[in-house]
C-alpha cells in the first residue's frame, strides 16, 4: 500500500514520531493512523525502557503557584539533551507535574526516597490494625503489604493518579513523554511550599 505524504504528516503530528519512524508504522499497519499510534506508543515505550541506564543531566525547573500564593511548587525535570527540553512536550509535562504536586502533595518522586522510618512506622501502625480487627496470623502480612501498596499510591509522586487524568499514574505519563520524544526523562527532586504548613 501507497502511503502519502499527508498521512505520515497526520502521524507525524499526532505523535512527535520521526517521518521514517510514522512511515514505517503506516506500512506496517496498511494506512491505519490509530493502529499506527499504538505500534508508535508500544515501540516508544520500548525503547525508553532501554534508554533507562542513560545519564539525564539536562532539563528544566518548572514553578507552578497555586491558590492565590498559598501553595508554590518546583520540579526539576531531566532528560538526556537541551534538545528534548526545550521541545513544547517536555516544558508541558514540566509544568503538569508541579501542577500536580501542588494538588496531590507527595511527599517523595519514588518508593526509594522515602525515610524509612515512615515506612517501619505506617507498617506497624497497619500490623497494629490487623491485628485489633482479628485477622488470622497468616494473611496479616499480606494484608498489612496491600496498605503499604496503597500509603504509596497516596504518597509517592510516581505512583500517585494523576490529578488530571486519574487513569494513568504520574509515572505512566512520564513514561509516555519519554517514549514521544525517544528519550530517557525522570523527576530529579520537587520541593512544595504552602503558608502556614
Amino acid at each position: 500500500m501507497r502511503i502519502s505524504a499527508q498521512l505520515v504528516k497526520e502521524l507525524r503530528d499526532r505523535t512527535g514520531a520521526g517521518m521514517m519512524d510514522c512511515k514505517k508504522a503506516l506500512q506496517q499497519t496498511d494506512g491505519d493512523v490509530e493502529q499506527a499510534i499504538d505500534l508508535l506508543r508500544s515501540k516508544g515505550a520500548a525503547k525508553a525502557a532501554k534508554r533507562a541506564d542513560k545519564a539525564a543531566n539536562e532539563g528544566v525547573v518548572a514553578s507552578y503557584v497555586h491558590h492565590g500564593g498559598r501553595i508554590g511548587v518546583l520540579v526539576e525535570l531531566n532528560c538526556e539533551t537541551d534538545f528534548v527540553a526545550n521541545t513544547d512536550d517536555f516544558l508541558s509535562l514540566a509544568r503538569d507535574l508541579a501542577m500536580h504536586v501542588a494538588a496531590a502533595d507527595p511527599v517523595a518522586v519514588d518508593a526509594s526516597g522515602l525515610d524509612p522510618a515512615v515506612v517501619e512506622r505506617e507498617r506497624a501502625i497497619y500490623l497494629e490494625q490487623v491485628a485489633q480487627e482479628g485477622k488470622p496470623e497468616h494473611v496479616r502480612q499480606r494484608i498489612v503489604e496491600g496498605k503499604i501498596a496503597k500509603f504509596y499510591k497516596e504518597r509517592v509522586l510516581l505512583d500517585q493518579a494523576y490529578v488530571r487524568d486519574p487513569d494513568r499514574t504520574v509515572r505512566e505519563l512520564v513514561t509516555g513523554v519519554s517514549a514521544k520524544t525517544g528519550e530517557k526523562i525522570q523527576v530529579g527532586r520537587f520541593a512544595r511550599f504552602q503558608i502556614g504548613a
